[in-house]
């Protein structure tokens, strides 16, 4: 994992996340991009100048978290880039142009007080990004072992298996281990019976990779908050899943399934789109 993309605006939400990106990269030796997006409807938001000062004063703000955060950067190199459209767009763009493998967004949560557009953004950002896209919220407490052990839900779509791969590599990379949670969110046994087909390839992928896992089976009318409790209650630093799940009665209500995971996980979710099955170098 070389290439590491940071959404900044300058909001404790967006600084912490780099705080978070800085402890993965240096497990990796990996460089760090942070980008920041010139979004006119929102200039007012941060400044009251006009439109060249107000880039100066962006880049100004740059260099100084370029001087404070660069020490604490072991190996990779740490570097900006100033880019102006749609924000989500645009952090896609310098991923697809620094061959990124993961980008790192911060998120205030729905009871978060912040309105910058990293809050506003992190979910587009998530589903147009070219990568996996890890979204922390600005509470969560980082450590020197960013991730120490991963849940990794299993539903009976067939796409919630593309995650595993890069879930596989990530709990690699940290020495991490990894939680398989089987989900039953309808009564049907054949259903049931895929989910259980599913966990079973997954475990077995798990195993030769010589990961330590451990196996849970949950009936849930609504897998987000099923998810997120049992996150909390194996006091998990990282949930897989996938950019589209399937949805119950329940979440149609409530909005798609990752979308709900991005804005209330209280602990950072790594999210995987379906297109294609994601791989990351560990060189």
């Amino acid at each position: 994992m070389k290439e590491i993309i940071v959404a900044i605006d300058f909001s404790k939400g967006s600084l912490h996340a780099l705080d978070y990106a800085i402890e993965l990269a240096n497990h990796q030796k990996s460089n760090l991009t942070m980008v920041w997006v010139d979004n006119n409807a929102n200039q007012e938001m941060f400044f009251s100048s006009a439109p060249n000062e107000f880039r100066e004063e962006a880049i100004k703000n740059l260099d100084e978290i370029m001087a404070s955060k660069k020490p604490k950067l072991k190996s990779g190199k740490l570097s900006y880039k100033l880019r102006k459209g749609k924000v989500y767009q645009e952090i896609a763009n310098q991923a697809k142009a620094n061959n990124a493998e993961l980008i790192i967004a911060g998120t205030h949560g729905v009871t978060g007080y912040e309105e910058f557009w990293i809050g506003s953004n992190a979910y587009r950002i998530v589903s147009y990004a070219p990568c996996p896209v890890i979204t922390v919220r600005y509470d969560f407490e980082i450590t020197s072992r960013p991730i120490s052990s991963i849940v990794l839900p299993i539903d009976n779509t067939l796409d919630t298996r593309q995650k595993v791969p890069f879930t596989i590599e990530m709990a690699k990379i940290f020495n991490a281990d990894i939680y398989l949670l089987s989900l039953y969110s309808t009564p049907f046994k054949a259903m049931h019976k895929k989910v259980d087909n599913y966990t079973r390839e997954a475990q077995k992928k798990i195993t030769e990779a010589g990961i330590n896992q451990y196996t849970e089976t949950i009936e849930a009318d609504n897998i987000t908050n099923a998810t997120i409790k049992y996150a909390q209650k194996v006091n998990a630093s990282l949930i897989a899943i996938m950019t589209e799940q399937e949805t119950t009665a329940s979440n149609i209500l409530l909005g798609p399934y990752a979308q709900q995971m991005v804005n209330h996980s209280p602990i950072p979710v790594l999210s995987i789109q379906p297109k294609e099955i994601y791989s990351i170098s560990t060189r």
